[in-house]
Parts: structure tokens; C-alpha cells; sequence
């Protein structure tokens, strides 16, 4: 399995257990390992899918603080144990006073609507699959200026808004949206409330991206893609002030980094 070259890389032998991992535990990371075939892994006593290589995902969310503890049991019954504290990181702020209050609150009337598509994103991404199809690691999904970066945050009329946790690429209407790894469609939607035309896709043991304000969506839910395949097209559906593609990335319900993964791009 090849890991990108960006993460860190740590090989931790204990009584002649080796497990690796790869990445930074800091909020919105993500690290990946490997175990012996057969070995069973628990972060802070939760179950851990594993595949049966020996890869498995953790993440950590944009404000979790805190120590977490990492356990895998191989097969003969040798443990490996590692308390894993959670850096810190440091957001963009931006406040915006004076403006309309509709445009700062939905209208009640589309509130039935917001919990509607709510609820479909998140039973999309409780697909658990054991396979790491994350396994080659990840690509951009399209080309274009970043206009936005995860962890970024609002505060209108001096409300604190819910912080953006995508990743925002600036690009024409209709360009292309690839898959950046391989992974299962579970998600798609022509026109939700906040993200417009939506797609959810799975990378395996519970690691998804969505990509939102999609112009047209060309796969269906249940269709296996490829790593480079062309899912979708940039859009600014939904609320969106001008076309792009919004990328976000879960791990379990712990939303996650997407850039950190990524190669520079070429030719923006």
C-alpha cells in the first residue's frame, strides 16, 4: 500500500509488534496504519475497522483537544499502545456586521428541508465498508484558485456561524470534479438546501468526501469509481456566491482536513 510521501512517517516496534503510522494527530488529521494481518484495533475503546491487510484510518475533529488512546491486539495476543495527545491549530476568524437578517438565518420555512437533507448525508456515511480504498492515496478533484480553506469561521451581525469545514476550489461552471481516490457513490442529490447538487463517496472504513454546489452530477448512488474518474460538474447550486467546488472529508463523525493529503497542485 503506498502512503503520500507529505505524512509522516512513524514505525513504532514494541515486543516485537510493529505497527505504522502515518500522519499528525492535529485537529482535522488523519492517520493511517498498518498491523499485522488479523490484528484488532480501538481508539479510546472503540472498535476500529481494519482491513484484512492490516490498514485502518483514524481522524481527529477541528476542536477535539485532549489525549486518545490507541490500542492493537495481534492475532498471538500482543498489544501495542500508544497515548496520541491532539495538537492544536490556529483558524481564520472573519467578521461581517450590518447585513440583512435573511441572509444570515433560512427561513423557518425551509427548516423541515435542512433536516431532511441532513439526514441523508449522514446515512450516507454510515457506509462501513473494511477495505481501504484510500489505499493510493489522494488527488485533486479539480483545478482552480483555493478560495477556502477548512477550519475557516464567521461571525455575522456577531454571531459565531457553524465553521467552514471544506475545502473550497475556485473554478469555472461546469468544469471537472474527479474522484480524488477510489471509493463507493453512497449520495446523490440534485439540489439540497445548503450544498446544491451533492455527492457522498465513501474511501472505505468510514473515510468519505462530499462535494457540493455541483452543476450536474454524473454517477449514480451505488456506482464504484476510480481514483481520476469524472464524478460531477462545478457548480454554485445551493447557497454559494459563485461557482466552485466545496470538498469535505469525515472520518466517522469527526469532520477532517482534505488539503494535508495532497500533492501541490500543477497549473491551478
Amino acid at each position: 500500500m503506498r502512503f503520500l510521501l507529505a505524512l509522516l512517517l512513524c514505525t513504532i516496534i514494541n515486543t516485537a509488534f510493529a505497527v505504522e503510522l502515518n500522519g499528525t494527530a492535529i485537529q482535522g488529521g488523519l492517520i493511517f496504519g498498518k498491523a499485522e494481518p488479523g490484528s484488532s484495533v480501538s481508539l479510546d475503546d472503540q472498535a476500529v475497522v481494519v482491513s484484512e491487510e492490516g490498514h485502518f484510518v483514524i481522524g481527529f475533529g477541528r476542536d477535539e483537544t485532549g489525549t486518545r488512546n490507541l490500542q492493537v491486539t495481534s492475532p498471538g495476543g500482543k498489544l501495542f499502545s500508544k497515548s496520541i495527545p491532539v495538537e492544536r491549530r490556529e483558524y481564520a476568524i472573519e467578521r461581517v456586521d450590518g447585513l440583512p437578517p435573511a441572509t444570515v438565518t433560512p427561513d423557518p420555512a425551509a427548516t423541515a428541508r435542512i433536516k431532511e437533507d441532513a439526514r441523508m448525508v449522514a446515512s450516507a456515511r454510515q457506509h462501513r465498508d473494511s477495505r481501504a480504498y484510500y489505499g493510493n492515496g489522494f488527488a485533486w478533484p479539480a483545478k482552480g484558485r483555493i478560495s477556502g480553506v477548512y477550519g475557516s469561521q464567521r461571525v455575522l451581525n456577531g454571531e459565531p456561524r457553524r465553521p467552514h469545514f471544506g475545502l473550497d476550489i475556485a473554478a469555472p461552471e461546469g468544469a471537472d470534479v474527479l474522484a480524488p481516490a477510489d471509493g463507493l457513490i453512497t449520495l446523490t442529490h440534485p439540489d439540497m438546501y445548503f450544498s446544491g447538487g451533492t455527492i457522498v463517496l465513501d474511501h472505505g472504513q468510514g473515510l468519505s468526501s462530499s462535494f457540493l454546489h455541483l452543476s450536474k452530477i454524473l454517477v449514480e448512488a451505488g456506482t464504484f469509481v476510480k481514483q481520476g474518474d469524472l464524478i460531477a460538474r462545478v457548480g454554485a447550486t445551493g447557497r454559494a456566491s459563485g461557482p466552485h467546488l466545496d470538498w469535505r472529508m469525515n472520518w466517522l463523525d469527526r469532520r477532517v482536513n482534505p488539503q494535508p493529503l495532497l500533492p501541490q497542485m500543477d497549473n491551478p
